[in-house]
């Protein structure tokens, strides 16, 4: 029954999270690399804070990336982009040595996102990503509370 009781816990929050990112028209996609992303990094707000904060930041370096090729491309050609990605993604090794900037895979996360979207560069398109990505966390955490008062109750139970 614990099994049953997850799956619908798990089966109602994705169900509820999908309608509501079609209705508001997101990418969906964005919102549960976010969601994943709070149960890869930790489960806690402690641990998910700078996680976000790195997605975060790999947005802002890949609109970096794509800016910084597009002006490169006016001086070297097709060589832009690849010199930007060069560039920047080569500084990770430094910047991951900070100790709240460290996860490498959340900087990624956040360049997928955005060339994955590739919204126009306008301050508020960047800024819309963000939307998607909050909702997939905050899903997450609710999710994840959800499913472990089921938990209790159900070891609350079996102990009677």
């Amino acid at each position: 029954m614990k099994t049953f009781s997850t799956g619908i816990v798990l089966g109602l929050f994705g169900a509820i999270a999908v309608a509501i990112s079609f209705a508001l028209h997101w990418p969906t996609w964005v919102m549960f690399v976010a969601w994943v992303s709070y149960y890869l990094f930790g489960k806690t707000l402690k641990t998910s804070l700078p996680v976000l904060i790195q997605i975060a930041l790999g947005i802002i370096m890949g609109v970096l990336i794509q800016v910084t090729g597009k002006w490169a491309s006016g001086y070297i050609g097709v060589f832009g982009l690849p010199v930007a990605v060069f560039f920047f993604i080569g500084s990770l090794a430094y910047i991951s040595q900070l100790k709240r900037l460290n996860s490498i895979p959340a900087w990624f996360l956040g360049l997928i996102i955005f060339f994955g979207v590739h919204p126009p560069m306008t301050p508020l398109s960047i800024m819309e990503l963000f939307i998607p990505i909050i909702a997939g966390f905050l899903f997450a955490w609710l999710n994840d509370l959800a499913v472990q008062l089921v938990m209790r109750k159900h070891q609350s139970i079996s102990q009677h």
